[in-house]
């Protein structure tokens, strides 16, 4: 009886001892479709030692703020563009680890059934973020809607349209307010995430959306110092991993592309 007690004890002293040498790993996310990714790979995580902690966010300064500050480890919410906007704008030095998935951007509308039908004058929603705003009016452009003056700007404003034959009217907000004001404006345009945490379908209900070939990939990002740590590769593999193609395709029927 002794032995058993004493085998059992070893055993769960192991068992602690294993759990104690996971290395815990602190990673921002907004919820769709990052944090829902970051939770598939939660398991595999574990076997290899990573035990994961999610955060999640609704607004895209924090997450990049907490990880400068090495409150938390690393993110995945966002696009190159914005993290390069984000850096030079806030003095901070984040980097890429690797891209995981592009979230095609769509112009969305509950008053026209198509572009053409968009009256003079209607009011345009876009985001208010340097990179997302920019991001809207290049797909506007493609659209025909608008032309600016560097066709090419990927921070472009409202003040760098160079013509705009329906006078449309651009209502900036920040981009996790956008699907609440569907109702309100006459198109919408809004980064994926916020549009399938709102219940649409951008491969169905996008009246103008971007294609498969969109330079805007979703990547994990950390800092220089914590970017080849083993924790942060661990998860860049299981990011980019087979199981996670399959999710991707499975779950959100082509609103979310593999990168990969």
């Amino acid at each position: 009886m002794k032995k058993v007690l004493l085998f059992t004890a070893l055993a769960a002293a192991l068992t602690a001892g294993i759990a104690q040498a996971n290395e815990k790993l602190v990673v921002a996310a907004t919820p769709v479709p990052h944090a829902e990714i970051l939770e598939l790979i939660k398991p595999t995580l574990a076997k290899e030692g990573v035990d994961l902690e999610i955060k999640v966010f609704t607004d895209y300064v924090q997450p990049n703020v907490q990880v400068a500050e090495k409150r938390l480890d690393a993110n995945y919410f966002q696009t190159l563009p914005y993290l390069e906007n984000f850096n030079k704008g806030k003095g901070t030095n984040l980097v890429t680890v690797i891209g995981v998935h592009v979230e095609p951007f769509g112009g969305y509308s509950k008053k026209v059934t198509k572009l053409e039908d968009l009256k003079d004058g209607a009011t345009v929603a876009i985001p208010n973020e340097g990179s997302n705003s920019g991001r809207a009016l290049l797909l506007l452009q493609k659209a025909g809607l608008i032309t600016l003056k560097d066709p090419k700007n990927a921070l472009s404003t409202p003040k760098d349209i160079a013509s705009n034959p329906k006078n449309l009217k651009f209502k900036e907000l920040e981009s996790a307010l956008l699907p609440r004001v569907l109702d309100q404006v006459d198109l919408d345009m809004i980064n994926t995430n916020y549009a399938l945490e709102a219940g649409l379908n951008p491969a169905k209900d996008a009246l103008i959306i971007e294609g498969a070939d969109s330079p805007y990939v979703n990547y994990l990002v950390a800092r220089p110092d914590n970017k080849d740590s083993d924790a942060i590769q661990k998860l860049s593999k299981a990011l980019t991993s087979p199981e996670v193609k399959a999710f991707i395709d499975k779950k959100y029927s082509g609103a979310v592309l593999p990168a990969f």
